[in-house]
């Protein structure tokens, strides 16, 4: 199933945001209707490197660059599957960097 992530909180908060994580997350739908949204967030997604999950990075980027955003921004390294020694962790930034570039201006 694919879901649209609301990008409102970006343009809401426009003067307040100083800082952006690029962190992707594969939401398991399933397991979210069985447990809830106020389950722990680990019981129903993954956190992935940016691209590997669901979030619409051309939406984010979009909506970054319509508010002006121009501060620190952070490719956050949280999946367990390049967690298995330095060099997957030194791949894992590589590869997220690689991929990013297609969005970040």
């Amino acid at each position: 199933m694919t879901v649209a992530f609301s990008c409102k909180p970006l343009y809401e908060f426009r003067d307040k945001i100083f800082h952006v994580h690029y962190k992707d997350i594969k939401v398991y739908w399933d397991k979210l209707a069985d447990v809830g949204v106020m389950a722990y967030p680990l019981e129903y997604m993954t956190p992935n490197l940016p691209g590997l999950g669901d979030v619409d990075w051309g939406r984010y980027v979009s909506a970054l660059t319509d508010i002006g955003y121009e501060g620190y921004s952070v490719i956050e390294v949280e999946d367990k599957a390049f967690e298995g020694s330095p060099e997957d962790v030194k791949n894992s930034v590589i590869l997220s960097a690689r991929y990013l570039r297609n969005f970040v201006i």
